[in-house]
């Protein structure tokens, strides 16, 4: 066993030892204080036979063995463990692309709060589920950026996340075919064909990026994708607006106010383009579960290697000093302070 690769699981556990030299005093002073009370309430003659019958030096060593006890308890909370030994951990999982939609349609509010922050709300769900894949964000509007590139980091995914807004994009309108073609040509590992899932959340209004022809090729690569369309297919929803004295009114165009609806048979035609892909749909009024959608589709689906990691493996062995601390605490109950006879 070698001690001098000791580790600890549970550094914190450590400050309770503090209580040792406490536990000490405290003893001492209850003898202090039983040997002053018999002083006051037992004559001289009655003092000397309690003394004579009483060990004093098994008293202190019933205390020690307690004290003991309590310190092999301490230290097996601390969680010791030793002998390190090198493991090969092996990654696998599947690289996944969100394209998040930011155009001002997605302030819409037929899902609560809006499209925008439903479908944030959804993404964060996802990241407390995922296995061990890799995801990249990139939004788009009138231009798609890369906010977040592959990674297994899902701390910094949740910090880019939380500053996507409709700001997140310089241009505006919804160009899709552009952001579909970012994700395959600069997000994605082009040496490999396979294991790339997209996930594109859009409210479906494209402006002239030819979607389906990015589509084509991206699925001519081996990505899969999956598209949520957000709102209804025919009535639509107003997208709101706040003017510079804090009045909310709607978007118009042409003087008359602009109503947001999905174009469901583009989208259903971008899927339906690559292998595999999958047209999810949500009404007005519902919300959709990304983390069940990626249990259900990309979960359960091929995964390969990634990168591989080597992490120290050490024994634990707290057992041993829970195991001293019983022993302890048996011979202290077993160990009597009166003087043999």
């Amino acid at each position: 066993m070698d001690f001098g690769n000791m580790d600890f699981g549970n550094y914190e556990a450590i400050w309770l030892l503090f209580a040792v030299p406490f536990l000490i005093g405290a003893y001492i002073w209850c003898f202090w204080r039983k040997a002053c009370a018999l002083k006051v309430l037992a004559h001289t003659e009655m003092l000397k036979k309690i003394n004579d019958s009483v060990s004093v030096k098994k008293q202190i060593f019933k205390a020690c063995l307690l004290i003991g006890a309590f310190a092999s308890i301490v230290v097996a909370l601390t969680e010791p463990k030793w002998n390190p030994q090198p493991m090969e951990i092996k990654h696998k999982g599947r690289d996944i692309a969100i394209l998040l939609d930011t155009s001002r349609s997605m302030l819409a509010e037929d899902l609560r709060p809006n499209r925008l922050e439903r479908s944030k709300l959804a993404i964060a769900d996802l990241l407390e589920v995922l296995q061990g894949d890799r995801i990249a964000i990139v939004t788009f509007a009138g231009n798609a950026s890369v906010k977040c590139p592959l990674t297994q980091d899902y701390a910094f995914v949740r910090m880019a996340l939380a500053d996507i807004s409709t700001e997140s994009t310089q241009r505006g309108g919804t160009l899709i075919g552009d952001a579909i073609r970012k994700a395959t040509t600069e997000v994605f590992d082009t040496t490999s064909r396979e294991f790339k899932d997209l996930i594109l959340i859009t409210d479906g209004e494209d402006h002239d990026s030819f979607p389906e022809k990015a589509a084509e090729k991206a699925g001519a690569d081996g990505v899969r994708i999956i598209a949520i369309g957000l709102g209804s297919e025919t009535e639509g929803a107003r997208i709101p607006v706040t003017g510079p004295d804090g009045r909310k009114t709607f978007l118009k165009y042409q003087n008359e106010e602009h109503w947001s609806k999905v174009d469901g048979d583009m989208l259903r035609k971008v899927v339906y383009a690559t292998d595999g892909g999958k047209y999810l749909s949500v009404e007005p009024g519902e919300t959709f579960n990304l983390d069940e959608i990626y249990l259900d589709l990309i979960a359960s689906a091929q995964k390969r290697e990634l990168e591989s990691t080597t992490m120290m493996k050490y024994d634990e062995k707290f057992q041993i000093f829970l195991a001293l601390a019983a022993i302890l605490i048996v011979w202290e109950a077993l160990t009597s302070e009166r003087k043999k006879a």
